[in-house]
C-alpha cells in the first residue's frame, strides 16, 4: 500500500518535469522564431539600404536634381543604419525606435520619388527604372519580414502568458517581445498630385 502512494508521487514529479521540459522547449523554440524572423526583417532593411547609394547616384547623374532632398535620403539612411537592436532586446521600446529610424528613412524616400515626378528624363531613365523596381519590391519584402516577425512575436508572447509556460518564462527571465506598429499617420491616404 505505501508503495502505491509513492509510484503515484513519482508519477506526478514525472508528469511535472515532462510538462516542464516541454514548456521550456516550446518558449526556446518560439524564441528563436522570433529571432530568426528579426534577422529577416534586418535583412530587408539592410537591401533598402543598400540600394538607396546607387538611386541617389542614378539620380544625380541624369537630373539636377534638389540637393536639399538628396541630403535628406542620404542622412536619413545613415541614422537607419545606426539605429539597431540586438534580437535579445527586442522590448516595445526598442522595436519602435527602431522603426522610427526606419520611418524616417522611408519619409525622405517618398519625398525623393515626388520630386522625381518633375523630371521626366529621368523617369524613362532605364537605370532609374530598374532601381525603382527593386526598390517597389524591398518593400514588399520589408513589409513581408515584418509580418512574419509580428506573427512570431504574437506566438512567443502568447506562449510565455499561458499556463504553465508563464511560470517557466518568469523564472528563466523570458519577457514579452514587442511588435512592429503602424507609424503616426499612417491611417490616412497620401496624396498623390501629378
Amino acid at each position: 500500500m505505501k508503495n502505491i502512494g509513492l509510484y503515484i508521487v513519482l508519477g506526478l514529479i514525472l508528469l511535472l518535469a515532462g510538462c516542464g521540459c516541454g514548456g521550456y522547449n516550446s518558449i526556446v523554440q518560439q524564441d528563436q522564431a522570433v529571432k530568426k524572423s528579426w534577422g529577416n526583417v534586418q535583412n530587408q532593411y539592410q537591401r533598402r539600404t543598400d540600394l538607396i547609394p546607387n538611386l541617389v547616384n542614378t539620380v544625380k547623374g541624369a537630373a539636377n536634381f534638389e540637393q536639399t532632398t538628396l541630403t535628406q535620403v542620404i542622412e536619413a539612411r545613415a541614422k537607419a543604419t545606426s539605429t539597431t537592436i540586438n534580437a535579445n532586446d527586442l522590448t516595445p521600446e526598442n522595436v519602435q525606435k527602431f522603426q522610427q529610424a526606419q520611418g524616417q528613412l522611408s519619409g525622405a524616400m517618398s519625398r525623393l520619388l515626388v520630386s522625381v515626378e518633375n523630371y521626366p528624363d529621368l523617369k524613362a531613365n532605364a537605370n532609374f527604372q530598374s532601381l525603382m523596381a527593386e526598390l517597389s519590391g524591398t518593400e514588399n519584402r520589408i513589409n513581408a519580414a515584418r509580418v512574419d516577425f509580428n506573427a512570431a512575436v504574437e506566438t512567443y508572447n502568447t506562449s510565455i502568458k499561458t499556463v504553465p509556460n508563464v511560470f517557466f518564462a518568469g523564472i528563466f527571465g523570458y519577457k514579452e517581445k514587442g511588435f512592429f506598429a503602424a507609424e503616426v499617420g499612417a491611417d490616412k491616404t497620401p496624396k498623390v498630385n501629378f
